[in-house]
């Protein structure tokens, strides 16, 4: 096998067991820091050893053991000092097991680890995309719309502060369970939409590993709370937009964006399964049970994905959904989205007044120059349209978004 060949296995690898792999290691060792760096050291010696060897049949196992020795051999060097007795016990692991919970799976015990209270939301966001998602800083720190140093500093304190407070690796006890939630889910959505659409210029532009990873999760979440709406809400959330994903990217690589999508594409199972969801939570909300975010997301793309379409989208009931959201998150990417669907209302000149006013909070963010530099066109000033366009251009993720804009730009007259 060559070394390409290798390289595509281990970033498959990495994609499907960096979490198995990191999860595996905190529940022996009790040690963020430990079971990242030797799971680093895991893939980086199978980046060694696997042209040579061969990929083994089980990836994720030759990882996992390969891993645990490089943890072994990292204690053994901060402690050989110690007594052999401790040694004993580092490698030959007889602690008894925990009793199980409603549901055992590591992934979802480092989850909430990660979002520990004790944590600021951010850290918790931040470390958790980290440690369970296997992303980089620099693509966290995209999504975060921070700087590299920032985020890197705050997944350090993160995981300080877990150690010298012991915050304990498992699933929190019924009672806790809805106090907790909430800051998992954010992570848990952050972590599709990186999936959804790769921050990461040398990533591929949909990640399926971790979209397909985020449903999982909150799949299991809902079988832990079947009555509680925001998880049924980002389930359907997360269902509705999956379904969208077979039409997000051309065969060239360029991406597609929802008025261009071949809807007969779409998956109509996620896309069932979504809008009985959906339905379920819209008969909660008529009998008095006030929606939440996700929900309210949620119905937004059941309208979408319910148009034959774009044409026949129901832009009045898209607006209406979007004032109910601004009134629980006034953040101004809600105001850009609801500014798009207010275009197709009332049409561009009046969203583009509501999109300058975003500004100064969305300099930095390229959906802001997309956005404006499409109602530009549309406004017939085409030389505005370009500068924006080449600022959105500038600040792109993904060569697949790159690729996208500048084909509407170089469409300009």
């Amino acid at each position: 096998m060559n070394r390409v060949d290798v390289r595509e296995a281990v970033t498959r690898a990495h994609h499907e067991e960096w979490a198995r792999v990191v999860a595996a290691l905190t529940k022996r060792f009790g040690d963020l820091d430990i079971a990242e760096e030797a799971a680093a050291e895991a893939f980086a010696t199978a980046l060694e050893r696997w042209p040579a060897d061969g990929v083994p049949p089980n990836p994720g196992a030759w990882l996992t053991t390969t891993a645990t020795r490089k943890a072994i051999d990292r204690i053994r060097r901060e402690h050989k000092r110690d007594d052999k007795h401790k040694e004993a016990q580092t490698v030959y692991d007889n602690t008894p097991p925990e009793p199980l919970g409603a549901i055992d799976d590591d992934r979802l015990r480092l989850i909430f680890t990660c979002c520990h209270p004790a944590l600021a939301m951010e850290a918790r966001v931040a470390l958790t995309l980290r440690m369970l998602g296997g992303l980089t800083v620099p693509e966290i720190a995209r999504a975060f719309l921070v700087r590299e140093t920032t985020l890197e500093q705050r997944i350090t304190r993160a995981k300080a502060k877990i150690k010298a407070a012991r915050v304990p690796y498992r699933v929190p006890a019924a009672d806790d369970l809805p106090a907790r939630v909430s800051g998992v889910l954010a992570v848990l959505y952050l972590v599709f939409n990186e999936g959804y659409l790769a921050t990461g210029p040398d990533t591929d532009p949909v990640r399926h590993d971790l979209t397909a990873e985020a449903i999982r999760l909150t799949r299991l979440i809902r079988a832990l709370l079947p009555e509680d709406g925001e998880v049924a809400g980002l389930l359907a959330l997360m269902l509705l937009t999956e379904a969208r994903r077979p039409a997000r990217v051309s065969a060239s690589g360029e991406l597609v964006t929802l008025d261009e999508q071949d809807r007969g594409a779409w998956d109509k199972a996620l896309i069932a399964e979504g809008h009985r969801l959906v339905r379920e939570r819209l008969a909660a909300a008529a009998a008095g049970v006030a929606p939440g975010r996700y929900q309210i997301l949620a119905a937004i793309n059941a309208v979408h994905t319910s148009a034959r379409d774009i044409r026949d989208t129901d832009w009045s009931q898209v607006v209406a959904l979007y004032d109910q959201l601004v009134h629980l998150d006034s953040s101004p990417i809600v105001a850009l989205n609801r500014a798009i669907a207010v275009a197709e209302l009332d049409g561009p000149e009046v969203a583009l007044a509501a999109v300058d006013r975003l500004e100064d909070k969305l300099a930095g963010y390229h959906a802001y120059h997309a956005t404006r530099a499409d109602l530009l066109r549309r406004l017939g000033q085409s030389q505005q349209s370009r500068a924006a366009y080449d600022k959105a251009i500038e600040l792109a993720g993904n060569t697949a978004q790159t690729a996208n804009l500048t084909r509407r730009r170089d469409q300009l007259r």
